[in-house]
């Protein structure tokens, strides 16, 4: 039994915000990159050009990539011998949601009620928590900022198993065609197949937050992965909406064991700045 205290988490989770905000990881760096150099469209080589100095300056100087530092997103895989003391454990992620949004100067983005007053928290709190019990005797918090411009663009879909890949090729093609440039393209894009409408869900955000350089285990979802991102990049969108072959950067796909008159689809966009940081206690 690991014993983890309250106060180490808001800490861990305080950085985990400053860090996903201002430090873009090294592999979406890599991506863009890597885009730029393969780019047709001057204007899309130009703008990828202006991602990869601006994710630049924001390191070296320690400042929010972009203005919209989003809702704090937290993944967590708690361990089931992992021991919480001295408080609450989801007050200890909000604390430290608070603690870094304030102390780092980010911007406060959330709404205490959603259609009424709408009055600003002034703390970007509360957290969006994700929880899992996993084996073993450590805690994974993974904290992947959430703008709402690429946030707004989510699709569910209902299908049925009729529709088959398809089906499911037409809901995310439909979904970077809308989205277009209000989601700052180049995009990471998470698919979720699967399950009920939440868990599709809950797969589309889990897939978008993925390192770029991951794939699916499954072989047949890894090759899928890869015949989605080129059916995107052949819509002609481009970086910033633009024009050009940099639509995404890379479409991530989780799938759940699902009803057999049921094929849920969910689509969770992240746009340029696909923000993420990761810490093991």
């Amino acid at each position: 039994m690991k014993t983890i205290e309250a106060t180490q988490i808001s800490s861990a989770v305080a950085e985990l915000a400053v860090n996903a905000c201002c430090q873009l990881p090294g592999d979406m760096l890599a991506g863009f990159k890597d885009a730029k150099d393969k780019e047709p469209s001057p204007v899309g080589r130009d703008i990828l050009d202006q991602l990869i100095k601006n994710a630049e300056i924001a390191s070296a100087e320690n400042m929010p990539i972009c203005q919209d530092t989003g809702m704090a997103v937290v993944f967590v895989e708690l361990g089931q011998d992992v021991h919480i003391t001295g408080g609450d454990f989801e007050q200890a992620i909000h604390e430290g949601v608070r603690k870094g949004y304030v102390n780092g100067y980010l911007r406060k983005s959330m709404v205490a009620e959603p259609l009424f007053e709408r009055t600003n928290t002034k703390d970007n709190t509360p957290a969006i928590i994700h929880i899992r019990i996993v084996p073993g005797d450590e805690m994974r918090i993974r904290l992947a900022p959430k703008g709402a411009g690429s946030e707004n663009k989510s699709v569910l879909k209902m299908l049925v198993p009729a529709d088959g890949i398809e089906g499911v090729c037409k809901v995310v093609l439909d979904c970077v065609q809308t989205a277009g440039p209000n989601s700052c393209p180049p995009m990471v894009i998470g698919v979720g197949i699967g399950g009920t409408m939440e868990m599709a869900a809950m797969c589309a955000k889990r897939a978008a937050a993925r390192d770029l350089d991951s794939s699916n285990p499954d072989k047949r979802y890894a090759a899928f992965e890869d015949e989605l991102l080129e059916m995107v990049n052949n819509t002609g969108v481009g970086p910033q909406g633009l024009g050009g072959e940099c639509t995404a950067l890379k479409v991530h796909v989780e799938w759940h064991p699902t009803h057999i008159a049921s094929l849920p689809v969910a689509v969770n966009i992240n746009c340029h700045a696909a923000r993420h940081a990761e810490i093991v206690l």
